[in-house]
């Protein structure tokens, strides 16, 4: 709810997601240093947490230095509320042309009244002057009025919404007529990746397990993952013929781990209709990789969308009891939660408390 400067970090690592403000598709790690540049942007401003960014993982304190418009994306409303709007390339000609009829008939109007002012005293008016005078006024007037191209407005809109329509059948969908002929006038464009061409969504497409490994022998067993949203919709296959993990000992592992030595979760957007990450995307696809895997065989029949969805993470940590956690960190390379049981697991899970770690392969083994 409002721009804060940190003052303390509680946890290893501070990481926020603040896509929202900058478009950064990973989350960034935060400090207390100041920052020494004033014209810093505010990807450059790593010890301010701004207004509406999420936390992805960790825990900090800091001090309220903004709220409402004097946040950073306050400011950015400010601005856009300020901005003048710029006229279409079409808009602009028709201006343009719109100036120079009225200048050319006003120039025919004035020159047709002038060319009879002989005239004025004809006895056809009457004999006086003003009449005539009057009656050539009338001429030029109607003159100006037949000059105005009435059917031009009508012309430009029919061929604006042909354009449209030819736009809509190649699936563009164009709600402002002039953008027809902006986009027409278009010779480059530049788009961002993430959020336009991509979903900016993480998602496990293959994993495997260790069959067995002996001194010179190593057997793996690898699966295919589909689904590509943070929706656990989605099944897992083995050399193309669906698998159920509850057949392999270490898909159980790596469930567990998967939702225990992991800080984030998936929330139900009502208003969306659709799923979204709370913290890490990586993180999070491992979370709908576990509820994806069920090896435990949890029943998922009869719930609602949002219960459903995450059934797995809630019977593992009901089994389960965190301690404490070893945040991820750079030099580590690794994250690591420290657990003790609470219900019998399943037989290859010995018993006893466990130290469950993730990371990169060389931090784990190290």
């Amino acid at each position: 709810p409002a721009d804060i400067r940190l003052v303390k970090i509680h946890s290893t690592t501070l990481r926020v997601d603040q896509s929202i403000l900058t478009g950064e598709s990973v989350s960034v790690i935060k400090h207390t240093d100041a920052i020494p540049d004033p014209r810093a942007v505010n990807q450059d401003k790593k010890n301010i947490l701004f207004s509406g960014t999420n936390i992805a993982s960790g825990r900090a304190v800091g001090v309220v230095i903004g709220t409402g418009l004097e946040t950073a994306i306050g400011k950015i409303r400010t601005e856009m509320t300020e901005t003048e709007e710029v006229k279409t390339p079409l808009q602009q000609k028709l201006d343009e042309f719109g100036e120079q009829l009225s200048k050319v008939i006003s120039v025919i109007c004035v020159a047709v009244w002038a060319i009879n002012i002989g005239h004025f005293n004809d006895p056809a008016h009457g004999g006086s002057w003003i009449k005539g005078a009057v009656y050539y006024f009338k001429i030029a007037v109607a003159l100006a009025v037949a000059a105005i191209p009435e059917g031009l407005p009508a012309v430009i809109t029919t061929c604006l919404a042909l354009g449209t329509r030819r736009m809509a059948k190649k699936n563009a969908i164009v709600r402002s007529l002039p953008s027809v002929e902006t986009l027409g006038c278009t010779s480059v464009i530049c788009s961002d990746k993430t959020g336009t061409l991509t979903t900016n969504q993480m998602s496990v497409s293959r994993f495997f397990v260790i069959d067995k490994a002996d001194a010179n022998d190593i057997a793996f067993h690898e699966f295919e993952v589909t689904g590509s949203t943070y929706e656990p919709i989605g099944d897992v296959f083995k050399n193309g013929a669906k698998a159920s993990c509850s057949n392999y000992e270490a898909t159980y592992e790596l469930a567990t781990i998967c939702t225990m030595c992991n800080d984030s979760s998936i929330d139900f957007n009502e208003y969306k209709q659709a799923f979204e990450k709370v913290g890490e995307a990586t993180e999070t696809a491992l979370v709908v990789l576990a509820e994806k895997m069920n090896p435990f065989g949890f029943d998922k029949s009869g719930k609602s969308r949002r219960d459903a969805a995450l059934t797995v993470t809630h019977g593992i940590q009901s089994m389960w009891r965190k301690e404490f956690t070893l945040e991820f960190s750079r030099d580590r390379k690794s994250m690591s939660s420290y657990c003790v049981p609470l219900k019998s697991g399943p037989k290859s899970l010995s018993p006893g408390p466990k130290m469950f770690v993730k990371g990169a392969p060389e931090g784990v083994l190290d």
